[in-house]
């Protein structure tokens, strides 16, 4: 039980790292986006279409995938220390 625990907290702590590392090299969202839309309504709409296939909507699905991890590990954590 001890092997387990031991492997689930370097998982853990790998996780947490990456998660990290992804939200910090994440851009931020355009501020100006809303004006841009607002002059000519048609011109973001191939970007809009194809948001997941750029390097912005990767890392946010990464984002998402590492926290989904990263709370399943926490309740795996948990669980396996109250045994």
């Amino acid at each position: 039980m001890e092997v387990i625990k031991n492997i689930l907290i370097v998982l853990y702590l790998i996780i947490c790292v990456a998660l990290i590392i992804v939200t910090i090299v994440q851009n931020k969202e355009s501020q100006n986006s809303m004006e841009d839309i607002a002059e000519n309504p048609r011109a973001n709409k191939y970007y809009d279409k194809n948001k997941s296939r750029t390097r912005t909507g990767k890392m946010q699905k990464n984002t998402i995938i590492l926290g989904i991890i990263f709370a399943i590990l926490t309740i795996v954590l948990g669980i396996v220390y109250v045994l």
